[in-house]
């Protein structure tokens, strides 16, 4: 069968809106924890996949986009709720199919699972021998990556993160489109891999990088984390998944097209 058209996508992007944002406050705490998991579990895999350069060459930072893009296949295809992705929740928002109090509620409870579920990560991963692998290298790379997003100015963390989550929905929108599990894959692991690469910024997997980092290492601090990168790095990815994608594809596809039947 023939891939979701970009109209029939922004149809079908705005019923997963309505059908997320109705989701009962367990399920969705639940799914969230699970999301946040998932990404912890692609951040780990991509550290051990370019722990053996210090800093990562080109194609070692290719590994990594291609290693890290397990984390949104297991959302996407295993099922969990990942705030990042539901930026895209604006879309039937903005055709008032969502209130917003409800879209907040989404964000809300997804944004504290994801936030559990990958520190929980963290912290498991800091109880096996796993950061000692290589000599010691997977133990390096994790303090590299954090220095190296802690060191970012508040701008450049908003505007990485900005950019991370434009191609972070560009993969969830893509996906949409997909007929098989096959599809669904293919249609995330270049986007990913390409905000990987670049080295942009996404909040959930910050969640678990930093937390990891202070577990293993000490450093760097709580501040740093949340104030320094975690903060603008969330403002960023709100305006690219909501702002860049969600609302453009809607002003585009969806606004004064025929009224929408109630929900």
């Amino acid at each position: 069968m023939d891939a979701l058209l970009p109209p029939e996508l922004a149809r079908k992007a705005e019923e997963v809106g309505v059908a997320k944002a109705s989701l009962g406050a367990l399920p969705t705490l639940l799914l969230a924890v699970l999301a946040g998991a998932f990404i912890g579990l692609g951040a780990l895999f991509m550290t051990v996949a370019t722990a053996g350069s210090v800093p990562p060459s080109g194609p070692d930072t290719l590994l990594g986009g291609l290693a890290f893009s397990l984390g949104l296949i297991l959302v996407v295809v295993a099922g969990a709720e990942l705030f990042t992705g539901n930026n895209l929740i604006v879309m039937a928002w903005a055709s008032r199919r969502v209130p917003t109090p409800r879209l907040l509620r989404n964000w809300t409870l997804v944004y504290t699972g994801n936030f559990i579920g990958a520190a929980a990560t963290a912290l498991l991963v800091s109880w096996t021998r796993t950061p000692e692998i290589m000599q010691g290298a997977v133990a390096r790379r994790m303090l590299a990556i954090t220095r190296a997003k802690g060191d970012l100015l508040f701008r450049e963390a908003f505007i990485s993160g900005m950019l991370a989550n434009a191609l972070v929905c560009l993969a969830v929108w893509l996906t949409y489109s997909a007929r098989t599990t096959t599809d669904r894959i293919l249609a995330i692991v270049f986007p990913i891999t390409a905000f990987v690469a670049a080295g942009f910024e996404h909040s959930i997997a910050n969640m678990y990088f930093f937390p990891a980092s202070m577990l293993v290492h000490g450093t760097p601090g709580w501040e740093t984390f949340l104030l320094g990168n975690l903060l603008p790095v969330t403002l960023g990815n709100i305006l690219g998944g909501a702002g860049l994608v969600g609302i453009v594809y809607w002003v585009v596809y969806v606004r004064g097209r025929d009224a929408v039947p109630p929900p």
